[in-house]
Parts: structure tokens; C-alpha cells; sequence
């Protein structure tokens, strides 16, 4: 089963993704508090995820909702292909955010 090793790699990168948002969740409140952060989605309707959040934990939660439908021995290729292509997002931005709010 080749698939297997790329759950678990997928699931390693979640898990990176969820430790990540934690903090710049933390940062959005700060920021919140203090006036800004003003908006009401991190990511657009056409980048792939079902939900409008204004913060990054929703967003993981999503994609592991989704992980969780992934099944190594009925793997899809569009299905996996679209949740590499939302984890890659969501790493990238939360990324650019973390750089971005220590400047």
C-alpha cells in the first residue's frame, strides 16, 4: 500500500499546521484586541476550503476532517490532490503570517 506513507506524511504536516496555528491564532487575538485583524476569512471561496473562518485552527480542522475521508485503500486521486493543495496553502500563509507579525 503506497498510499499509507503518504497519510502519514500527511498527518505529520497537519500536525505542523495545527502547532503553527495555535500561536498565530494567539497572534490574531492580540491583534484583535488591539484593533486590528479586521476581516472575515484567511482564505478566499476559490482556494479550496468549505469554510469562511477568521482564524487558522477552523481551517485545520477542516483538513482533518478531511484526512480522516482519506482511505489509503480507496484513495482518490482528485481527493488527495485537493488536500495537498489546502495543506500547502494553509502551511504557506501561516508562514508569511508568522514572518509578517514579527516584523
Amino acid at each position: 500500500m503506497p498510499y499509507v506513507k503518504v497519510i502519514e506524511q500527511l498527518k505529520d504536516n497537519l500536525q505542523t499546521a495545527y502547532r503553527q496555528a495555535i500561536d498565530a491564532d494567539a497572534k490574531l487575538n492580540e491583534l484583535q484586541k488591539s484593533g486590528h485583524a479586521k476581516f472575515s476569512a484567511i482564505f478566499t471561496e476559490n482556494e479550496g476550503f468549505n469554510g469562511r473562518h477568521n482564524r487558522f485552527l477552523p481551517y485545520v480542522q477542516e483538513l482533518a476532517d478531511d484526512l480522516n475521508l482519506l482511505q489509503p485503500e480507496q484513495m482518490d486521486k482528485a481527493q488527495l490532490e485537493l488536500f495537498v493543495k489546502k495543506l500547502g496553502l494553509l502551511l504557506q500563509t501561516l508562514q508569511v503570517f508568522k514572518q509578517q507579525a514579527r516584523d
